[in-house]
């Protein structure tokens, strides 16, 4: 980075870390004044801002700045501004793109077609299940999937795209920060395969007040957003209604009118979100909007083939039939885990080779 580079850059840290400066008073700065640059030499020359705001303009945390500069030194870390033509376009077209992004992975992946997958913290096994294995079929298919790396859904989405794929974390804290903790492997994975991205300056520690404001990067940078569970009153709900009001295609998947984690994707989907019974619908629906490659959509010749290379999908499927059979049955039958006849059922759904039936039952679907 050239020094004048540098000065530059420094002035945009500079001015987003004055006391009282947010995103909508930086860009009505930037919009009558021009540059931080300007702001930051000249703040005895704005009007219509109060005058804490003005004093804190006098006094710049220089230091913090040229700590945050240091932060860069190290490969693959990023400061865009919003001018940057690395800055991804389609959060720029949000109402109020963050001005900074604090990025560190591939950078390039923030301009790559992206499905944002949010959820539940304490989804059903079911759920988890389920968010993994649409992020992986839809990260195999071309897309890159976004989460917030919070427990629950999110974390299920991004493990289960980088079993194959790419996947971006946006957070709510500095990018020096890992929250929750016990999340610091799997940030550091997605570092290693994808890209975690903030709009908050390093050293910003977790608040309850952040975290809607995070919801809007999730899905200002993406598509679409597919809501896996989510409770009545739930963050999930709060991304995927910025996501409508940012003209963006929302998704939620139906469940059990006895489980309170379907209530929210209900909701959604008799305010007008996308039924999805399959992640094959996603695809469709993006695909020729994102110019999805044709051939990353499995035709049903394909997905037999790969299950018949697989012992256990083929012995899983030697026992279903056209006429309903409990998961219990099939438990006993096959002499497969409870665990592997789950996670192999809900492959086998999503891909529409099996119905799921009230009390626990399946039938085989396909010819």
């Amino acid at each position: 980075m050239t020094a004048n580079k540098q000065s530059e850059l420094a002035c945009w840290i500079a001015l987003q870390r004055v006391p009282g400066i947010g995103p909508v008073t930086y860009h009505k700065l930037l919009q009558q004044y021009g540059s931080p640059q300007y702001i930051l030499n000249n703040p005895n020359q704005l009007s219509g801002f109060n005058e804490k705001l003005v004093e804190n303009l006098r006094h710049p945390d220089w230091q913090q700045v040229e700590q945050d500069l240091l932060w860069l030194e190290q490969d693959d870390r990023y400061i865009l501004t919003i001018d940057d033509e690395r800055y991804p376009v389609l959060l720029k077209e949000i109402s109020d793109p963050p001005p900074l992004l604090y990025v560190q992975g591939e950078v390039s992946l923030l301009n790559d077609w992206q499905l944002a997958i949010v959820g539940s913290r304490n989804p059903s096994a079911s759920g988890r299940n389920t968010a993994y294995d649409f992020a992986h079929y839809l990260a195999d298919g071309g897309l890159v999937v976004t989460s917030g790396l919070a427990m629950g859904i999110d974390a299920a989405a991004h493990k289960g795209a980088l079993s194959c794929g790419k996947t971006i974390a946006v957070v709510a804290t500095g990018l020096d920060r890992v929250y929750p903790a016990k999340h610091r492997q799997l940030a550091h994975d997605i570092v290693k395969n994808g890209v975690i991205v903030s709009e908050f300056p390093l050293g910003t520690s977790p608040k309850p007040e952040l975290f809607p404001r995070r919801n809007r990067i999730i899905s200002g940078l993406s598509l679409g957003t597919l809501v896996v569970e989510a409770a009545l009153k739930s963050g999930s709900l709060i991304t995927a209604r910025m996501a409508m009001e940012q003209s963006r295609e929302v998704f939620a998947i139906p469940g059990s009118i006895h489980n309170p984690l379907s209530r929210g994707c209900h909701q959604l989907i008799r305010d007008g979100a996308k039924l999805v019974e399959t992640a094959q619908d996603i695809l469709e629906e993006l695909g020729a909007l994102a110019g999805l490659k044709p051939q990353v959509i499995q035709t049903e010749e394909e997905i037999e083939s790969t299950h018949e290379k697989d012992g256990d999908y083929q012995v899983l499927l030697n026992h279903l039939g056209y006429d309903p059979i409990a998961i219990d049955r099939l438990i006993e039958n096959t002499g497969l885990t409870a665990d592997a006849v789950s996670s192999m059922l809900l492959l086998l759904e999503l891909e529409g080779e099996v119905e799921s039936l009230p009390g626990g039952r399946y039938v085989r679907t396909g010819s």
